[in-house]
């Protein structure tokens, strides 16, 4: 579930008259569509997609009164693909990303198979790194949301898995709202798709506290204990933000600050951005700095990757392990800045929306990319909307974005510097 709907959530906590009964509210948003999209020199596909301007899903929120101005709280929310009905999902694109195995050249002996077997084993490494889900990979049936909590007249403590502080910032400022495949995500992260995401999303296994001001002013603490972060793998992990929520603007500024699996600093992630409104108009601006050294990836994958090497006799099985470890931890390494601009303009019962995003890499070998934006949403009715999205990605030097939507990833076109385009059309309904 997005920000805006936790957050409309704990507004309403505070909304409610004192005394009122305990309540328990059922809901969720059922969206699908149709995607058309080319990437590189592929041949275009047609395809039908599941949460492509919001992720389908089937939530449960409840509230109960205690007086005095305090309210327990709970929001348990699950994933659900409608195109499978599952609650799992995985790149759009099949192609693998050279980006994960770049540089990584086995030395394997004569005796082993030498060259022959080397090649195998990259591989065998790229294949084990692109897994058929990526989405949920822990299978975990309210992977969305799940969290309780205690409002009181100086705030609320939220406990459980919940959306960063960060994230909240940026999907604020995203013209797309986290959505189809101009959402300002799609390009923010390094070329192995979610496997190095560029902002932590949710973190497991989280205590928040959440504050707003009658002026606008909001802001929230996370901190997340062991084996927290958006995969469940950061040692520790913790972030903050402020945002001024009046008059027409919405603006934050926030950090979000994981580890991987040993403390060691791992994604860290800043983000300023928000939008104004006014007349027909929305206008937004942003600016997304990340870094990480440690991706908890590395390990995860070391783990998936051991027994293809245990097959080979020691010391060569822990040489192999070591040449990989080495190059995983090159490629996985994030340090880019994106930036995105935009507008809304509202033409009677619907919306114009265009956006420019661009990620400057820092690294060497650049993973840099700039993505167009353009589309029309129109209300069929309060809780029914129908849209149409097209989109374009200029890859430039080591580049492998393609076209996402809100519920999976885009995944990687089939070569370094393609390009990826599309068009989207598809239909949302609230309920």
């Amino acid at each position: 579930m997005k920000t805006k709907l936790l957050a409309a959530g704990i507004a309403a906590c505070f909304a409610v008259p004192a005394m009122a009964q305990s309540s328990v509210t059922i809901y969720g948003i059922a969206d699908a569509g149709v995607m058309y999209v080319k990437n590189g020199g592929q041949d275009a596909k047609t395809k039908l997609v599941s949460g492509i301007a919001d992720g389908s899903r089937l939530g449960f929120r409840g509230i109960e009164d205690m007086g005095g101005g305090y309210k327990a709280i709970f929001n348990l929310e699950a994933r659900v693909e409608l195109d499978t009905g599952r609650q799992q999902t995985g790149n759009l694109s099949s192609n693998p990303t050279f980006a994960l195995t770049e540089g990584l050249n086995f030395t394997v002996p004569a005796a082993a198979g030498g060259a022959a077997t080397a090649e195998k084993l990259r591989a065998g490494v790229q294949a084990a790194l692109n897994p058929a889900i990526n989405v949920n990979i822990n299978n975990a049936l309210f992977d969305r949301t799940s969290m309780v909590g205690l409002v009181t007249p100086v705030g609320a403590v939220l406990l459980g898995r919940m959306y960063t502080p960060g994230y909240e910032v940026l999907n604020a400022g995203d013209v797309f709202e986290s959505g189809t495949a101009a959402g300002w995500g799609g390009i923010v992260g390094g070329t192995g798709g979610l496997l190095t995401a560029g902002i932590a999303i949710r973190s497991d296994k989280s205590i928040q506290y959440r504050m707003e001001l009658p002026n606008g002013l909001k802001a929230s603490a996370m901190y997340g204990t062991e084996k927290s972060g958006y995969i469940g793998m950061d040692k520790r992990s913790w972030g903050a933000n402020v945002r001024y929520v009046a008059n027409g603007w919405d603006v934050g500024l926030a950090h979000n600050h994981g580890t991987d699996q040993v403390g060691a600093r791992g994604l860290v992630t800043t983000t300023l951005a928000g939008s104004y409104a006014f007349d027909n108009w929305k206008l937004f601006l942003g600016a997304h700095k990340q870094k990480n050294e440690n991706s908890v990836i590395i390990r995860y994958a070391g783990d998936l990757l051991a027994p293809t090497f245990a097959a080979f006799p020691a010391p060569l099985s822990t040489l192999l392990a070591g040449q990989a470890n080495a190059a995983l931890k090159r490629n996985f390494l994030l340090d880019a800045i994106s930036y995105q601009v935009g507008f809304h303009y509202k033409v009677g019962a619907g919306r114009i929306m265009a956006s420019v995003v661009r990620q400057d890499d820092k690294r060497a070998d650049a993973s840099d990319a700039t993505q167009y934006g353009l589309g029309y949403d129109y209300n069929l009715s309060k809780r029914t909307d129908v849209y149409l999205v097209g989109a374009y990605i200029k890859n430039e030097n080591d580049g492998q974005y393609a076209l996402g939507a809100a519920s999976a990833s885009g995944g990687f076109t089939a070569k370094p510097g393609q390009s990826s385009k599309g068009i989207q059309v598809g239909m949302r309904h609230r309920f």
